[in-house]
């Protein structure tokens, strides 16, 4: 049963070359139980067939009564590209879902529910991540000691509002931790939800089994850290994490 709800929630996919994965983050999209949708999808210029593919689902999506737009120009990485989704979306509440990755059905009506009744700034929940074949279940928490084991980005729903004053800072590739803790250095109120609302698949760039990259990843968090005023203990937090997924890449 679709739920309908005056909250227009708008869904950024930011995308490249992505041809061999895409579909089956736009099918989780037109596959949610939620009516009132806009989808944007921010595509860096693809060589390969992304636009010929996105553009087959055009009549699926305004079938579904989903508004439908699809960028498609060069941009300077994927947090330029997730900026400009955000500064396109009508809606009040924003999700970014990133080429490869896909939501659980419910994943919106979900968020919306937590919405209506609790009100947030930010939303995250549990997330599926899977990783040659095998999949676990990432939790997520909210507690004073601050880790990315505690965040899902592919879960994260932000208002509109909170993005008018957070953007993503377009330095690296942490920026979206880096906007995590600017929100919840600005007291912003953040809500959690501990159910599996989206799946991601380990290659992309911030888990690629590389050392020298591990080495740089590690610098990067580390630096976000120091810059939103956490310890320099966070040093090992840093180096745990980035030990962790070079070994689990």
């Amino acid at each position: 049963m679709k739920m309908q709800s005056s909250l227009k929630v708008t869904i950024v996919t930011v995308c490249y070359n992505s041809e061999l994965v895409i579909e089956k983050t736009m099918d989780s999209v037109l596959e949610q139980d939620y009516d009132n949708i806009e989808y944007i999808i921010v595509d860096g210029k693809s060589t390969d067939g992304t636009i010929k593919i996105v553009d087959t689902y055009r009549e699926k999506f305004l079938e579904r009564g989903y508004e439908f737009r699809v960028i498609s120009e060069p941009d300077k990485g994927i947090y330029d590209a997730m900026n400009k989704g955000v500064s396109l979306a009508a809606g009040k509440v924003i999700g970014l879902i990133n080429s490869g990755d896909w939501y659980e059905p419910e994943a919106v009506s979900c968020m919306v529910s937590y919405y209506n009744k609790h009100g947030f700034d930010m939303f995250y929940a549990d997330l599926r991540i899977w990783r040659k074949n095998k999949s676990v279940i990432k939790k997520a928490k909210l507690q004073s000691y601050v880790t990315t084991r505690d965040w899902n980005h592919p879960t994260t729903f932000i208002t509109k509002a909170i993005y008018q004053d957070f953007q993503y800072a377009c330095r690296g590739i942490y920026d979206d931790w880096d906007l995590v803790l600017r929100i919840r250095k600005g007291d912003k109120k953040i809500v959690i939800c501990n159910k599996v609302l989206a799946n991601f698949c380990f290659g992309g760039v911030s888990n690629r089994k590389n050392m020298k990259a591990a080495f740089l990843r590690f610098k990067e968090r580390y630096r976000i850290y120091r810059e939103n005023g956490y310890s320099r203990l966070y040093f090992f937090e840093c180096a745990i994490m980035e030990t962790v997924k070079y070994l689990m890449a």
